[in-house]
């Protein structure tokens, strides 16, 4: 950022002080710029796991907790092609499960998840991935966020937002929600953000979080939210 563009910001932006002064029309008014200027700066935001079917995206997040998605995408073509569907997750063997999933971590609990998964899918859905937070949820190792990258992923079904580390981390550095517990900040998002735009949402933060407001060292100068966030440093 120019030194001209970076005073500009600074006389213009939201300071720690008006963000605690700000009224709940004032922060969604806030939220949908910070919205119209993410889909401007990430027009290609999309869910970064590779997936060709419901299933294929719902093994991929499952694998993704405590790891990344490049990783994920690197184990997920040979594991597909192994086990198509649900039936043959149902039955795979435990032990070539774990080896092939071995470099996503914590691979015991996931294969276990994984086989779990596919028998839950054979006996109550009959091989189906369920388009429904209430029947996601049931199925083993699917909680809400996972849910939500499914509805919203695979089926278009804007049910939620998904909060991971990007998310959570954005959210409070934008002063949308002072909240630690994932839950709760999907909360005060779902308050703010159009629901049409709450899968997208997601991404858009993921992206940005990924390559300007990083954790150790976010590159305030190189933000075009620079005068809506509180916690910019210019």
């Amino acid at each position: 950022m120019t030194s001209k563009k970076a005073t500009a910001a600074r006389q213009g932006r939201l300071t720690p002080a008006k963000a605690r002064r700000e009224s709940k029309p004032k922060k969604r008014q806030r939220t949908e710029e910070i919205l119209q200027r993410l889909k401007e700066e990430y027009p290609d935001a999309c869910c970064a796991l590779e997936h060709r079917s419901p299933l294929q995206l719902l093994v991929a997040t499952i694998l993704s907790a405590q790891c990344t998605d490049k990783r994920v995408n690197m184990v997920t073509p040979a594991l597909f092609d192994r086990y198509p569907d649900a039936a043959s997750f149902a039955a795979a063997d435990m032990a070539e499960l774990e080896e092939m999933i071995r470099t996503t971590g914590f691979y015991r609990n996931k294969a276990k998840s994984l086989q779990g998964l596919g028998q839950a899918l054979q006996s109550d859905h009959d091989g189906e991935v369920p388009a429904s937070m209430a029947e996601l949820s049931s199925l083993p190792g699917v909680g809400r966020k996972t849910a939500n990258v499914v509805l919203g992923n695979a089926f278009g079904i804007d049910e939620g937002v998904v909060v991971d580390t990007h998310v959570g981390r954005l959210s409070n550095r934008l002063g949308l929600s002072e909240e630690s517990n994932p839950v709760k900040i999907e909360s005060d998002l779902m308050a703010l953000v159009p629901q049409e735009d709450w899968t997208l949402w997601a991404h858009l933060l993921i992206f940005h979080g990924r390559q300007v407001c990083k954790a150790r060292k976010p590159a305030c100068a190189d933000c075009v939210l620079v005068d809506l966030c509180p916690s910019a440093e210019i």
